[in-house]
């Protein structure tokens, strides 16, 4: 039987009476909650009042929580203080802090108001804030921190610039603390164009428009102008009358080359190169390399060589970012004729951060180039010892360069071995930690988000042992995505089956079988998708175990000749499962098995797979690697090694991973049959 909307309400709110009073007694977990603690209505009524930003009921809301001693009532304090946040007072939010020491929401509401005291540049209460802020992750909360050091009189020019680039986005705190250093003269035009590059070089433009309005209005009005059609806005400039038009046509250029990187190409190579000053045309030239390395272009590298000779010749520093430097790398993996150009593999990884030489992506990279390099070098005994300590660096790593790097040492793929059993004591102790318990309440009433930020900041500081104690928790609730991400952070102590659980084990299979589909690629796809959470939604429609979206639910449905599907069945997880893992097998068929270009389609669409894969043959790793999308690229990734543990648990026994990758992928062969095009 189908529930309504309103039964599905009253629902939520009648399931956690015995949760609620096991917390309140500190009395262990149940499993299943199924009576209704007195109040869950005015916690979900508050929420609502929350998005309607009404005072009145979130006052009402709040009293009838307090008045039922119900374990949330934090929350609907927190959310009726915070919806007029900007009319309160320091003594109402020290009375806040009194009333709920140590919780989540102290120290969110003290993330909010600091970001409000920032605004009103009130430096007193801010500097007595900001040593008690725990979580101290928000980098508007930072920037303001340093506009505080600033306004005292301290020298913040090299931290206030850090944190001004690491902003992606508009907003307000970085924004005021580099107005403030522009008026004082610590930040100079330069500064500011850089900025300004950046920005449109990650697809930002309003943080680029701005950073150029600290130059004037007529400057941000121009930005805007050549964000939305670069092209004419280029071809349009005659005269340049100094360096402001420079750094123009450079943001012209640059932004242009997202749309159509060899038309930057030719109009740098046919005018601008002449005309702009040594400094820019190469960070031109470096911006066009980047956008021609996001498009998979055979010129990228060429690109990438033509802006570090400019430089050089011209005795200036190329001012490169971590994200340039690995679209430098992927190009030189291209390389020319499927034939990478170890060498510029090698010097991309070497001029990385210290931090993002140590990720595992760029360990494996250069340790590959430096035993291809090691063929044809006098010192080639040295590379080569230096290649296999790198890769057994991160050869015990459980991600997919871990495995590969695993394999390229003639190892299997690392199992950890199953930790010793939790005590009884470690399974109470998490029990009783209020923090994990509150998350758990959020998610049965449907507050997931506020949930989830529960529950992670009830990890923080915890051991390994304490973590898989939490995690288990989240196992017994089959709340999978807390179970999982919680065991995904121990380091030392390692529970796979916690790491990759098999929740409706029988009905995956079962359906993975019909379909023609390996189970194990089916529970690394819904690990990746959902984390086993059978009412998922994403931001664009997705829905359950498998994220099917409602036009391919439709699509396949038709294929497969299911007579009476309507989409309201689409998030059932049997009718879910059934029409994911036949979406699945499509795709799988559509690349002839590929399990890499499969995972690609069934991410971001057929066609942008289908696109991928023109150019020259390439390995898979290089393939993957080179995914336009960081999204998909990231999701190959995981999916892939997901899919070789799983083998690996399912079957028990070691799985490959580089078996699993399969041939190298390339232009779909002449004579091959054609592609079903309405595959959505």
């Amino acid at each position: 039987m189908r529930l309504s909307a309103r039964q599905i309400l009253g629902e939520l709110r009648a399931r956690s009476v015995v949760l609620a009073f096991a917390l309140c007694l500190g009395m262990p977990l149940l499993l299943k909650p199924v009576r209704a603690q007195p109040g869950d209505s005015a916690i979900l009524d508050a929420r609502e009042a929350l998005r309607k930003k009404d005072r009145a009921q979130l006052l009402a809301a709040r009293a009838a929580a307090a008045a039922q001693q119900h374990p949330l009532t934090m929350w609907v304090d927190y959310w009726e203080l915070s919806n007029r946040l900007a009319d309160a007072q320091q003594s109402e939010l020290n009375a806040f802090y009194a009333r709920w020491p140590g919780s989540y929401v102290e120290d969110r509401l003290r993330n909010d108001w600091l970001l409000e005291l920032g605004r009103r540049r009130d430096w007193a209460n801010f500097a007595a804030e900001m040593p008690r802020f725990r979580m101290n992750d928000d980098l508007g909360v930072t920037c303001f921190s340093l506009l505080a050091e600033h306004a005292s009189g301290k020298e913040v020019r090299d931290r206030a610039l850090a944190s001004w680039f690491q902003q992606s986005e508009a907003d307000e705190g970085c924004a005021m603390l580099a107005a403030a250093l522009y008026d004082a003269q610590r930040i100079a035009p330069a500064d500011v164009w850089r900025k300004a590059r950046f920005s449109l070089d990650a697809n930002k433009p309003r943080a680029a428009r701005q950073a150029a309005v600290l130059i004037s209005v007529s400057a941000a009005s121009q930005v805007n102008e050549l964000t939305r059609n670069p092209a004419r806005y280029v071809s349009r400039k005659e005269g340049i009358a100094g360096r402001q038009d420079e750094e123009l046509v450079a943001l012209g250029l640059i932004r242009m080359a997202s749309n159509d990187a060899e038309a930057a190409a030719r109009q740098l190579h046919e005018r601008w190169d002449s005309v702009l000053p040594a400094d820019l045309a190469a960070a031109t030239w470096l911006g066009v390399a980047k956008q021609s390395a996001l498009r998979l272009q055979d010129e990228a590298s060429d690109y990438f060589e033509r802006a570090e000779r400019r430089a050089a010749k011209a005795g200036v520093k190329l001012d490169w970012s971590d994200d340039t430097l690995a679209w430098k790398v992927r190009a030189a993996l291209r390389g020319n004729a499927s034939a990478p150009r170890w060498q510029q593999v090698r010097e991309g990884v070497d001029a990385m951060s210290a931090a993002q030489q140590r990720d595992a992506t760029w360990v494996y990279w250069k340790a590959r180039a430096l035993q291809a390099l090691a063929r044809d070098a006098q010192d080639g005994d040295s590379m080569r010892a230096e290649a296999q300590g790198m890769l057994a660096n991160i050869a015990g790593q459980l991600s997919f360069y871990g495995g590969l790097a695993a394999e390229n040492l003639g190892q299997n793929v690392p199992l950890p071995a199953r930790p010793a059993p939790l005590t009884n004591a470690e399974r109470e102790a998490a029990k009783r930690q209020p923090g994990l318990a509150r998350a758990l309440q959020l998610i049965t009433l449907g507050l997931r988000q506020e949930g989830n930020r529960e529950w992670n900041f009830s990890l923080r500081g915890m051991a390994d042992r304490e973590l898989l104690a939490a995690a288990q928790i989240a196992c017994e609730r089959e709340v999978w995505d807390r179970c999982i991400s919680t065991s995904d952070r121990t380091r030392d102590v390692v529970d796979m089956e916690q790491r990759f659980p098999t929740p409706f084990r029988a009905e995956v299979q079962a359906r993975a079988l019909e379909a023609g589909v390996d189970p194990a690629y089916v529970f690394g796809v819904i690990r990746q998708e959902s984390r086993f959470i059978v009412d998922a939604k994403s931001n664009v429609g997705a829905m359950g175990l498998m994220q099917v979206m409602p036009a391919t639910a439709r699509w396949t449905a038709r294929k497969i000749g299911l007579t009476g599907y309507h989409v309201d069945q689409i998030a059932e997880r049997d009718m879910n499962l059934k029409l994911g893992t036949s979406y699945l097998k499509y795709v799988l068929d559509e690349f002839g098995g590929s399990l890499p270009m499969a995972a690609a389609a069934y991410n971001a669409g057929p066609s942008r797979s289908r696109k991928w894969r023109e150019g020259p043959v390439l390995e898979v790793a290089v393939w993957a690697e080179n995914i336009p999308l960081s999204e998909t690229r990231d999701y190959v990734k995981k999916v892939l090694s997901n899919s070789a543990f799983y083998t690996a648990l399912l079957n028990e026994q070691p799985a490959s991973l580089t078996q699993r990758l399969g041939k190298p992928i390339g232009p779909r062969l002449a004579g091959a049959p054609a592609p079903d095009l309405d595959i959505p």
